[in-house]
């Protein structure tokens, strides 16, 4: 994949960091809702973390209300990425309707959209300064249970979401 979505994924979560503050845990939540999205926690399938349904001038992000609290705060970062980085875009149309699916393929980060909207909500929630700050005061391990699922708190995100995050960064080796 080329660099360029990533930094450009990476610019977009940045400039909402700037506008909104980037003190973890960050408020994805408030910082969708600032960007005009509607969010609903619905009774989805099991395999389907949200969607996104953009009509006229209106956004709904739908997030599985069955889902852990840190996954759906990944999917409300995800469906925001793709709101942000997306939207004009005639591939997100499914059966005329203008929803964002993650299949198999996506799920596998074979889809330009997909890696993008991935890169977008880590950065949203583990901004790259953030966990540099942190783990310049307190190295973590990423080996280490503990100290994973300490720092995963703190930032409200999964350890395995983490450990991705820590290790595309360079932050830990894997």
């Amino acid at each position: 994949m080329s660099t360029r979505y990533q930094s450009k994924a990476q610019r977009e979560a940045t400039k909402l960091l700037e506008r909104y503050g980037d003190s973890v845990p960050v408020d994805v939540v408030q910082i969708a809702k600032e960007c005009g999205l509607t969010i609903r926690k619905e009774d989805l399938e099991e395999e389907v973390s949200g969607m996104l349904v953009i009509q006229d001038d209106h956004a709904v992000i739908g997030v599985n209300k069955n889902h852990h609290p840190n996954r759906q705060r990944f999917t409300v970062a995800h469906e925001l990425g793709h709101f942000l980085l997306h939207a004009k875009s005639s591939q997100i149309f499914v059966d005329a309707s203008p929803v964002f699916y993650r299949d198999e393929q996506s799920s596998e980060g074979t889809k330009t959209q997909e890696i993008e909207a991935n890169i977008f909500a880590a950065e949203l929630l583990m901004p790259e300064a953030a966990l540099k700050e942190m783990l310049s005061r307190r190295p973590v391990d990423i080996y280490d249970e503990d100290d994973m699922a300490d720092l995963g708190k703190k930032l409200r995100v999964s350890v395995q979401a983490l450990t991705i995050r820590l290790t595309k960064l360079g932050l830990a080796s894997a």
